[in-house]
């Protein structure tokens, strides 16, 4: 009789729980959907719009198109939480900053605009960072400078180079590149593949691998680069890297991208969803 009581307390108990968890889900969606809704209210300011008309890339998207990024960017601004570390962070910043990690997802079908991040702390300039490695168990201590990183819930970017870099188009875009990663982690692996349709997986990393090993070799000889310069030294680190500098190149370089690699571009584009040799010509 006791034994039956206590699995029945058991049962209860988990009982509770469960409905506690999915009370707690249904309340979390419903804040979420009645914040979407107060945010959808809300109007984009004119001097945001002249921050971004400084970009060449927002000159180039449609009027659709720049009403759909505009909604995405009130989204993010008003749901991360923006951290300057030696200066004061301006709208400038944050809506700069929103627009180019919105612009990676533009040609998706999303309501929340990077809904697992929840901070982004901007330095001035590039930051040095220590790291400490082990081989073997020998302790080693490296130095080395960063103009952004993406971490857990958190990208930090460098507004110096950020705001160069978004002011006019280059083959480097540090904002675009740690959102890259942001995006290539939403399936739980930073690995270069990013969430894709089974029936696509094959395709991308047969590749995006193939092009990989390929920059790899000619990284270690650093000789005969060809095309390969296109994507330069870093994008040979690993295959995470090479996802986010040739979304990079992507978004910056895209006739050049296309022209080089057809095939990747042609996944890149797939992915994406937008056609960017063909918008930011």
């Amino acid at each position: 009789m006791q034994s039956m009581d206590y699995h029945l307390a058991l049962i209860l108990i988990f009982t509770i729980l469960g409905t506690l968890f999915f009370a707690f889900m249904f309340f979390n969606e419903f804040r979420k959907g009645k914040a979407l809704e107060k945010i959808k209210k809300l109007p984009f300011k004119e001097e945001y719009e002249i921050f971004l008309d400084k970009t060449p890339h927002y000159r180039k998207l449609s009027s659709e198109e720049r009403y759909k990024i505009q909604r995405s960017i009130l989204y993010f601004i008003h749901t991360k939480e923006f951290i300057g570390i030696g200066l004061h962070v301006s709208d400038e910043m944050k809506i700069i900053i929103a627009f180019y990690a919105c612009l990676l997802l533009i040609g998706k079908n999303t309501s929340y605009c990077y809904d697992k991040l929840k901070t982004i702390i901007i330095y001035p300039h590039a930051v040095m960072i220590k790291q400490v490695h082990s081989y073997g168990g020998i302790y080693s201590k490296e130095q080395f400078m960063i103009e952004g990183q993406s971490a857990d819930e958190t990208v930090v970017i460098t507004w110096h180079e950020a705001k160069n870099e978004s002011y006019h188009m280059r083959h480097n875009n540090v904002i675009i590149h740690e959102f890259a990663h942001e995006i290539d982690f939403m399936d739980g692996v930073i690995d270069g593949v990013p969430p894709l349709e089974h029936s696509k997986y094959d395709g991308w990393v047969k590749t995006l691998y193939k092009e990989f090993d390929q920059l790899n070799t000619i990284a270690h000889k650093n000789r005969d680069w060809g095309k390969y310069k296109l994507l330069d030294t870093y994008a040979a680190s690993n295959e995470a890297e090479f996802f986010a500098v040739v979304t990079e190149r992507f978004f910056e370089s895209p006739t050049a991208l296309k022209h080089h690699f057809p095939d990747l571009y042609e996944e890149y584009k797939d992915f994406y969803q937008i056609d960017t040799a063909k918008l930011f010509a």
